[in-house]
């Protein structure tokens, strides 16, 4: 299986973010949390700003909108070319077909859910995805705890990918550590969003390379 780290910009110097970007050069992809004040209590960035990093990142973009009417909003940060965008099941009306829209346009298409949401009713519409975030905080703020409670919708949603063959990353957002990534790999994920610790502390390409060797040593039981 194979392991992705995903940066979190949120935990970013903002006024350098060319540089903040530059620093992360040997992660995956680099996760862009929009917020819109509605759908979560928080304002990040909108379409401009996201161009922009689209702009200057050195890796692709992993643009998680946590935005209300994602059905309206999704395609056009699709537009802007990133890499991927996920949208929250609980904003769309027809996530499948929202999905669809954004992987004709070029991306790939992800769904998330928030800790109150079950995992159960979205199983079945997998194949439609390129990628299934989990969220383990409440969706809206950086720097909050791992709910480990949310590693069986993981464990659940990696026995349907197994078990059909699917080509879908699962992704977890949230409390990302060097001691969580281990629980989070052992249900079953293999996309880890990492903000604080990645960016608050030493250096982010030794962040970056020892969350991924505590991921990689964990996966063994999916592989």
């Amino acid at each position: 299986m194979t392991v992705r780290i995903n940066p979190s910009i949120l935990s970013a110097d903002f006024v350098n973010m060319q540089a903040e970007l530059d620093r992360i050069a040997t992660a995956d992809l680099v996760h862009v949390d929009v917020m819109d004040n509605h759908f979560v209590p928080n304002l990040t960035f909108g379409p401009q700003m996201v161009q922009r990093i689209q702009d200057v990142s050195p890796i692709p973009l992993d643009v998680h909108l946590m935005i209300a009417d994602a059905d309206r909003w999704a395609p056009g940060y699709a537009e802007l070319g990133a890499a991927s965008v996920t949208f929250h099941a609980e904003a769309a009306d027809d996530p499948v077909k929202l999905a669809r829209r954004l992987r004709e346009i070029g991306s790939r298409a992800g769904i998330a859910l928030k800790p109150g949401t079950d995992v159960e009713p979205y199983l079945q519409l997998l194949p439609e995805f390129d990628q299934l975030l989990i969220m383990t905080v409440e969706p809206g703020f950086g720097g909050q705890s791992f709910m480990a409670e949310m590693m069986p919708k993981l464990r659940r949603a990696r026995e349907i990918v197994e078990r059909e063959r699917l080509s879908v990353w699962l992704q977890v957002d949230g409390g990302i550590t060097a001691d969580t990534i281990t629980v989070a790999a052992d249900a079953g994920a293999d996309t880890f969003v990492a903000g604080s610790s990645v960016y608050n502390s030493g250096d982010p390409t030794e962040n970056i390379a020892a969350l991924r060797a505590a991921a990689e040593a964990h996966t063994h039981a999916h592989r």
